[in-house]
C-alpha cells in the first residue's frame, strides 16, 4: 500500500544521499565506523548496496557479522532494524498482527450501526513487527534478521517472498510493496543448512577467524587507547585458544570484551595470574576453563607474549 503523499516526497530528497562508488571507499567508511572488513567482506557489502539484493552473512559466532550490519546502518545514516530469530518464530512476532483490543473498541464505538470487514481489518488496524516496518518505511534501512539457522523452516520459507520482492502479502489488505527497498543483511552460525531457494534470493560471505595481524588491528581500533603489546598478546593467546579442542572457540568478540577488561585493569600485557583470572571474558563454558589450566595456560601465555 503505498505510503501518504508527503511521505513519498520525503523518501525522495533522502535517496543517494549516502554513496559509495568503490569499494575503497566503503571500506574506509566501515573502517571509520570502528568496524575492519577484510577485501572479501567490503565486496560483499558494496554488490549488495549496488545490486539491491540481501546478503547472508554467515560464520562462528562472533566473527563480526552482526557488527557489520550495525556499522553499514551507522555509515548509510539508515535506520537498523533488527529481527533476532528463534525457534517457533512466527509472523505475529516477526511481520504483524492486528490489534484485535483497537478492533474490540471500534466495534463497541460503533454498536448503533454496522461494521463492516474491511472496517476492522485495515491498516489503521495493524501492529508492525520488523520485516513489515521495513517494507514501510520511506527512509533509509539496514533489515538485520539475525541468526536466521535459529528459525524454523516454516519461517524461512515466508521470507522467501520478502527477500524476493521486497513485498508482504497481508491476505485481509493485499500486497504491500517497498517504496525503498531496504538494506538486508541476513546472519547465520550455521547450526543448521539453509534452503537452496533462500540462498538464491541472497548473495553469499563467509567470515572467518581473522589472521593474527588483522585481529590485533581489530582490537586496537575497537579499544581505545589499549597499549599494543596488550593488543597483541591478547590476540595471540585467543588464536591460540581456537586451535584447541574447545567446545566453543573464542571468537573476535571476545577478543575484544577481553581487551576491554585487561585494560580497565590496567594491564600492559600477559602474565598467567592476570589470565586466570581474567578468562572468563573469552571462554563461557566450564569444561572449556578447566582444560586450559596449568601447563597449558602457562604455555599459551608464553606464546603469546613472544607477539610484538
Amino acid at each position: 500500500m503505498p505510503p501518504p503523499s508527503s511521505a513519498v516526497s520525503e523518501r525522495l530528497e533522502y535517496v543517494e544521499t549516502v554513496d559509495f562508488s568503490t569499494i575503497d571507499d566503503l571500506e574506509g567508511a566501515l573502517r571509520d565506523a570502528s568496524y575492519l572488513p577484510d577485501r572479501g567482506l567490503a565486496t560483499a557489502l558494496y554488490l549488495a548496496l549496488r545490486l539491491e539484493k540481501p546478503l547472508l552473512l554467515e560464520g562462528e559466532a562472533g566473527v563480526g557479522k552482526t557488527e557489520a550490519a550495525k556499522a553499514l546502518s551507522r555509515i548509510l545514516d539508515a535506520r537498523l532494524i533488527r529481527l533476532q530469530c528463534y525457534e517457533g518464530l512466527d509472523v505475529a512476532h516477526a511481520v504483524y498482527e492486528w490489534n484485535y483490543s483497537r478492533q474490540l473498541l471500534h466495534i463497541r464505538a460503533a454498536q448503533e450501526g454496522t461494521v463492516s470487514e474491511e472496517e476492522l481489518f485495515g491498516p489503521e488496524f495493524l501492529i508492525h513487527r520488523p520485516l513489515l516496518e521495513a517494507i514501510e518505511s520511506a527512509e533509509p534501512v539496514v533489515l538485520l534478521i539475525d541468526e536466521i539457522d535459529r528459525a524454523d523452516d516454516e519461517f524461512e520459507a515466508f521470507l522467501l517472498e520478502v527477500l524476493s520482492d521486497f513485498q508482504i502479502t497481508i491476505p485481509e489488505i493485499g500486497t504491500i510493496r517497498a517504496d525503498r527497498r531496504p538494506n538486508v543483511i541476513l546472519t547465520s552460525n550455521r547450526t543448521r543448512e539453509l534452503h537452496d531457494a533462500l540462498k538464491r534470493r541472497c548473495l553469499y560471505h563467509w567470515i572467518g577467524h581473522p589472521a593474527l595481524d588483522r585481529e590485533i588491528d581489530i582490537v586496537r581500533l575497537r579499544v581505545p587507547g589499549v597499549p599494543e603489546r596488550l593488543a597483541a598478546q591478547a590476540a595471540a593467546f585467543v588464536r591460540g585458544l581456537r586451535n584447541l579442542d574447545l567446545a566453543k572457540p573464542p571468537g573476535v568478540a571476545e577478543t575484544i570484551d577481553w581487551a576491554n577488561a585487561l585494560a580497565a585493569l590496567g594491564r600492559q600485557e600477559l602474565d598467567a595470574e592476570v589470565v586466570e583470572q581474567t578468562l572468563g571474558s573469552v571462554l563461557k563454558y566450564h569444561e572449556d576453563l578447566l582444560a586450559v589450566r596449568d601447563e597449558t595456560l602457562a604455555g599459551l601465555v608464553a606464546e603469546a607474549r613472544t607477539v610484538r
